[in-house]
């Protein structure tokens, strides 16, 4: 399904593979990914409800993902997890980058289930990660995985021949990738470790962040003490259970005032505050800005006219 509005607004995508619309992975290059958009759909944001997976072997251009731009060049691996808002690649001028990249797109469904703990742990916590990942890697690191998303590519074209064995041997090979990945250190959002305390933490803030903005509330709902959930956060971020909670509520807050035109009392009671006066000093305080100063700089980056 696909939504759009006003210029503010974001389109919401959900997942739908024109070509095998009952399989759960699309691979494709990005020049095909590019090429089914017109000219005037391209530029607006866009938030999925699936992982896009961007492995890019040569060229330029710059994504947008949760108010962080992200230069991609050969060696670049881009990963955008579902609920996230984002731009795709450009180049200086606005238009689509050119780029020799491939393009998995998944629902969080086909991928096989890793196990929570140890070595495997790791790859899941990248899954559940909330934040997008940046790898800008060295050739030798970078051929390994493009060669695996290419044998993906191989194998998805390959269909329908060979049926479900086909299928589960793509879920195999992406598996794979994302293996690889798991040992690769990501140059920007690191994603949540494989620690359980943390992860379970990140899953409860997503859920409940417009609801408390308290530690207290958060280790009560876990059943910790507070002591237990700040180590587990100062140890794989280092930041406090607070600080990360208040990074959640500026994100959601964020999103608000650029791709919606909800008045800034509006978004305060989105994210929590029942009286507009706190949501300023708030925003004043974590961002440097008023949440109208925001709305308008922001914008402009965004889907104003390119710089």
């Amino acid at each position: 399904m696909v939504r759009t509005g006003q210029a503010a607004d974001v389109v919401e995508i959900g997942y739908d593979n024109p070509r095998r619309p009952r399989l759960g992975l699309e691979a494709l290059s990005y020049a095909e990914l590019s090429g089914r958009l017109q000219p005037g759909r391209f530029r607006p944001v866009s938030r999925l409800d699936f992982h896009q997976l961007i492995l890019v072997t040569g060229g330029e251009g710059m994504a947008m993902v949760d108010f962080v731009a992200h230069p991609c060049q050969a060696g670049t691996v881009l990963w955008v997890r579902p609920g996230q808002l984002q731009r795709l690649p450009t180049a200086r001028d606005g238009a689509p980058a050119r780029l020799d990249a491939t393009v998995l797109l998944f629902t969080p469904a086909f991928v096989p289930a890793f196990g929570a703990s140890g070595a495997a742990g790791q790859v899941d916590a990248l899954l559940q990660a909330p934040a997008a990942a940046l790898w800008s890697l060295a050739p030798a690191e970078y051929a390994p995985l493009a060669g695996a998303a290419a044998e993906v590519l191989a194998e998805y074209e390959r269909l329908p021949s060979g049926g479900e064995l086909t299928v589960e041997l793509l879920r195999l090979l992406l598996a794979g990738l994302l293996v690889r990945l798991a040992r690769c250190t990501p140059a920007a959002g690191p994603g949540l470790p494989a620690d359980s305390v943390l992860r379970r933490f990140q899953a409860e803030l997503e859920r409940s962040f417009a609801e408390t903005r308290r530690a207290q509330d958060y280790a009560d709902r876990l059943g910790w003490a507070p002591r237990t959930l700040n180590r587990a956060c100062q140890a794989a971020t280092g930041r406090s259970a607070k600080q990360l909670i208040e990074e959640r509520v500026v994100l959601e807050a964020s999103r608000l005032l650029v791709h919606t035109d909800l008045p800034v009392a509006a978004v305060g009671r989105r994210v929590g505050f029942g009286e507009p006066t706190n949501f300023g000093k708030f925003f004043l305080r974590e961002t440097g800005r008023t949440p109208g100063e925001f709305r308008s700089t922001e914008r402009m980056s965004w889907i104003g006219e390119p710089k």
